[in-house]
């Protein structure tokens, strides 16, 4: 059960700063998950050079800008930070990709 207060019922800076340390905690776990997904990528990619797919990473920019805006947020600093985080992921799954055929099981 979350000890964070929601947004709105945050009434000191104790209370924000403990919201968005909750969230940081969430967001790792979900990061985890998604760098999970690049572990599966990399093994299932049989060839280096789809690990950079530009038509897949604009698709996620989309998505992410589209879903923002829907939910009241800046579409466009969304998709910088999405940006960061798909190269990110890219470079992340490039060094899997290598890993795991310097050392196959």
């Amino acid at each position: 059960m979350s000890a964070a207060k929601l947004p709105e019922a945050c009434e000191t800076m104790i209370d924000v700063r403990a919201g968005v340390d909750e969230v940081d905690r969430e967001l790792v776990a979900l990061l985890v998950r998604r760098f999970g997904y690049m572990d599966a990528a990399a093994r299932i990619k049989t060839d280096r050079n789809a690990v950079r797919d530009e038509v897949r990473k604009a698709q996620v920019l989309d998505n992410v800008a589209r879903e923002g805006e829907a939910a009241g947020l800046e579409p466009d600093r969304l998709r910088a930070v999405w940006n960061e985080l798909v190269e990110q992921s890219i470079a992340y799954e490039a060094a899997q990709w290598d890993r795991i055929r310097e050392n196959p099981a």
